[in-house]
């Protein structure tokens, strides 16, 4: 016998709501419903034994009727290890169990599936309902419970579904399912969060930042090939207010919130730069994940594909969070900086793939951030030749002088930080009010994580203290913001930095309040921001023209001169392939399928990805997007004759509900192929956004397909 079809999806993350677990259950035919679903109880790392070489764990339990593993290793000094297991079944007389998929998109049509199982020995005859609670930008949106009559024999389990159309302009739906038996005491009721993401994503197609000491007055028009605008979420003019720089800009933060990829780098440069807490906390709790044995970090969980960590990412990471203000673990930091010790004094070897020699940069970088926790030494400095300033990119000399501002013992400071700050002064050139580097063409070392928008942005961090640079810093600040396009900058780390600058620099210069009021205007519409009421700014929304075109206008009255950020926003879908250092082809081919040419649920497809790379590159993902409920499949007999070709190998592969991702440290020039397999657990018409290859520090180099609607039958 063998399984046609499987999902593990009974088993759904919700919400965290540990409120919910003091409510008693039961009484005046209430239900206690069951919402917490995470698969893993807890996770204690480091239990003490006391001197009877016993110690007592607390397991809580949550609502999964399930059977749970629990699994305890011993290990002590002198070679002395060991380890146990047992397990706990949780059970009730009547099941709810979730077949929702745990992420859906706008415009799906999708088949909510619940199972009833009756666990008794006698037969039950049962009312079941399911409704959900949509929210989002545009408001909630109540999808109405439709109940069912069903009847269980002894032991019997039976699968509803319920024909459901994912509603627009919503971020998640609450799903609660109730069953109660009739003339009877069996009950259950469960509660499940879906995701909703849009197929076609808003995107920022322009922005400009104005500081309003004088009215903006913007000629505006809707995109011709935007999707129709469903509520001002679908698109339209979003107006940023801010009374300081301090604050994260609306087209940085809006970056950070939908960049979806996720190394080590851009988890903690979009956590840092949006003050997300909890996320830092949870993300330094992984840390030692990261670490390999030398001390340094990589940019994904070690793996037999991936073993060492890199130097360039190690002295990133250290330097950020010094900047930031961001604790590291004393552990896994004394490790770090004992790695990066290590290779700027050559005990320690990190080869990668470059296009020129940057072991100096490198070495440079990693005393840099040893500066800033106290750990770089004047024998350290030997390894470097001070005197190939001119030589170095840009990024180099900031490094250079960051490193003497901070290491009050080195060899000739002043004279080293006096050099470094007229290297800086010669390489600086002003195009109008943009703020370029005479270099920059040759000075973007992409593979290195730099650019010359994040050099902008260190420089400014660098110089922020200097009264010697007081008079050029505004202007400075002003030419590093017009080189945003969109809105934000070129990739995660030149945002990351260029936020850090904007907080240090408002902090220093900028003081004055903002009074009175904000107005913007297109037309008849008009929307204005209080300053009394919102002291710290907000956010004003305007629909597109009726007329397709139209002249905004924001004017301020009263004192202060706020920062406005203006953001023209329309959801555009991809029409045709783009090619901008990549070519994509994307084929779809069945494994099994039971009724072709149509797929069913249960049905197993292979997909197949093709990229055609155009120049040598490092750090390259390529995403493509999974079906709503559909699973990658693993190690099973499906995934034999699975092909890959080329000379590249994924350092890291992504499996998300929402899309397949493989992450290359170096993807050469020339023709490579991967495949992998996926099984449709879900029956509906299902929305697939584009599927898109990308250099992540160089986003300019990129290819990206569109995907044709995918239909399941049940």
């Amino acid at each position: 016998m063998g399984v046609t079809t499987a999902t593990g999806h009974s088993e759904i993350i919700g919400r965290r709501h540990y409120g919910r677990k003091a409510v008693a259950a039961g009484g005046g035919g209430g239900f206690a419903t069951r919402e917490l679903f995470d698969t893993l109880l807890t996770w204690q790392p480091l239990v003490t034994v006391d001197a009877r070489g016993e110690a007592r764990v607390r397991v809580p339990l949550n609502d999964s009727l399930t059977r749970f593993r629990l699994v305890a290793v011993a290990d002590a000094p002198g070679q002395r290890f060991g380890t146990g297991e047992g397990s706990i079944n949780v059970s009730q007389d009547l099941q709810l169990l979730s077949g929702l998929p745990p992420l859906v998109r706008e415009g799906d049509r999708v088949q909510a599936m619940l199972t009833l199982r009756n666990a008794t020995n006698r037969a039950m005859d049962l009312k079941v309902t399911l409704a959900g609670k949509a929210s989002g930008e545009g408001g909630d949106l109540t999808v109405p419970a439709d109940a069912r009559t069903v009847k269980l024999a002894a032991g019997q389990a039976q699968e509803l579904t319920w024909d459901v159309l994912v509603p627009e302009g919503v971020q998640r739906i609450v799903w609660e399912a109730q069953a109660q038996e009739q003339g009877g005491s069996a009950k259950d009721a469960m509660r499940t969060t879906q995701a909703v993401e849009p197929a076609v994503p808003v995107r920022v197609l322009q922005a400009t930042l104005r500081q309003l000491d004088a009215p903006i007055s913007l000629p505006v028009a809707a995109p011709a090939d935007g999707l129709p605008a469903q509520g001002i979420k679908r698109g339209g003019l979003q107006i940023g207010l801010q009374p300081k720089l301090s604050t994260a800009l609306p087209g940085i933060r809006r970056y950070f919130e939908q960049y979806p990829y996720t190394c080590l780098e851009q988890q903690s440069s979009k956590f840092i730069a949006l003050h997300d807490t909890p996320a830092w906390d949870g993300l330094m709790g992984q840390l030692a994940t990261y670490q390999d044995t030398d001390g340094l970090f990589a940019y994904f969980p070690l793996s037999r594909h991936l073993t060492q960590g890199s130097d360039v990412l190690t002295a990133h990471l250290l330097s950020v969070a010094q900047e930031a203000g961001r604790p590291l673990p004393a552990a896994q930091l004394g490790k770090a900086l004992d790695g990066l010790a290590a290779f700027v004094e050559g005990r320690l070897e990190r080869r990668h793939w470059s296009p020129r020699p940057d072991d100096e940069p490198r070495r440079i970088a990693a005393l840099a951030a040893l500066s800033r926790y106290g750990k770089a030494t004047p024998r350290q400095l030997g390894t470097v030749e001070g005197r190939n300033l001119m030589t170095w990119p840009t990024g180099t000399v900031v490094d250079w002088l960051v490193l003497h501002q901070r290491m009050t013992d080195a060899p000739d400071r002043a004279n080293q930080i006096a050099a470094a700050q007229n290297q800086l002064r010669s390489r600086l050139s002003f195009a109008g009010t943009t703020l370029r580097f005479v270099n920059e063409e040759s000075d973007a070392w992409w593979w290195l994580m730099g650019s010359a928008d994040a050099t902008a942005a260190r420089a400014i961090l660098a110089l922020v203290d200097d009264p010697g640079w007081k008079e050029d810093l505004p202007r400075l600040v002003v030419g590093a913001l017009a080189r945003q396009e969109r809105g934000a900058w070129f990739n995660t780390t030149a945002n990351l930095w260029g936020a850090l600058a904007l907080e240090k620099f408002s902090a220093r210069f900028e003081s004055q309040p903002v009074k009175g009021k904000t107005e913007a205007r297109l037309g008849s519409a008009g929307v204005a921001l209080d300053w009394s009421t919102k002291p710290d700014g907000g956010e004003l929304r305007l629909a597109w023209p009726a007329a397709g075109h139209g002249t905004l206008i924001v004017t301020q009255a009263g004192d202060g001169r706020p920062w406005a950020t203006v953001q023209a926003l329309s959801a555009v879908p991809l029409k045709a392939p783009l090619s901008s250092g990549y070519a994509i082809k994307r084929t779809i081919t069945a494994v099994s399928q039971k009724a072709a040419p149509r797929w069913s649920r249960g049905d197993v497809m292979r997909v197949r990805l093709e990229v055609e790379a155009a120049a040598d590159m490092s750090w390259v993902v390529l995403s493509d997007p999974l079906p709503t409920g559909a699973a990658v499949v693993e190690g099973t007999i499906d995934t034999q004759g699975e092909r890959a070709e080329g000379q590249a190998w994924p350092s890291f592969i992504e499996r998300s509900f929402t899309a397949w991702r493989a992450y290359f440290g170096f993807l050469p020039r020339g023709k490579h192929v991967l495949e992998y397999t996926v099984r449709l657990n879900n029956a509906g018409r299902f929305q697939l956004p584009t599927t898109r290859a990308e250099a992540m520090y160089s986003p300019d180099r990129f290819g990206e397909v569109p995907n044709a609607t995918l239909e399941v039958q049940p």
